[in-house]
């Protein structure tokens, strides 16, 4: 192959979920099958690169100072529900079971990684609670050791002027699955997010 498709290739290879077969794949359906669909996703990722942002507010992706959800008067602004990554976000609203705004935080602190308070979107969010409009967060975190030790650095730097609420999503058993199938981990989430059943 040519120096340009290797180039192609490799950078393709890059983005999350893009094995080698796949970035080949994808070059090749660019380059030969679909060549007249190239100058249209260039333009788009010109587009996107130079228009898309972090929401000012949430950290979510944004066109504006403020993105859709936390410009949206209808949502309740009190309730807060933080997540690690956009697509977490993304996952929740497909849910369509909650109508409060989010805090997206580009990650969990991690010690072995190098990541630390000051490498996450926690300034905002300290920011938005100390106006006393949030009433409540709901911290919808990884549940391992990174996610459990982002939770407890957040809870601890809450201001004991403020009443804030704080909740934990459960976790367990996906709806379909079976107890015999599940690790261990799953297992001890699902009996302890456990609830009355009447």
């Amino acid at each position: 192959m040519t120096p340009a498709f290797e180039h192609l290739q490799q950078q393709l290879k890059q983005l999350p979920g893009v094995g080698f077969r796949s970035a080949e794949r994808i070059a090749l359906n660019l380059l030969v099958e679909k060549a007249d669909r190239l100058p249209t996703l260039v333009h788009a990722l010109q587009e996107a690169a130079r228009t898309v942002r972090r929401c000012t507010r949430c950290g979510n992706l944004a066109e504006a100072e403020l993105c859709p959800l936390c410009a949206d008067q209808h949502r309740d602004q009190s309730l807060v529900c933080v997540v690690e990554q956009v697509p977490d976000l993304v996952a929740l609203e497909r849910s369509a079971a909650y109508r409060g705004v989010y805090h997206v935080l580009h990650g969990k602190l991690s010690p072995i990684h190098g990541v630390a308070p000051e490498d996450l979107n926690f300034e905002p969010l300290f920011a938005r609670i100390a106006t006393g409009e949030v009433k409540e967060l709901i911290l919808a975190l990884s549940n391992d050791v990174e996610g459990e030790a982002t939770c407890h650095y957040l809870t601890s730097q809450l201001p004991a002027d403020r009443e804030v609420a704080t909740s934990r999503i459960g976790f367990g058993l996906p709806s379909g699955g079976g107890v015999l199938y599940a690790d261990s981990v799953t297992l001890k989430s699902a009996l302890e997010s456990r609830r009355s059943y009447s």
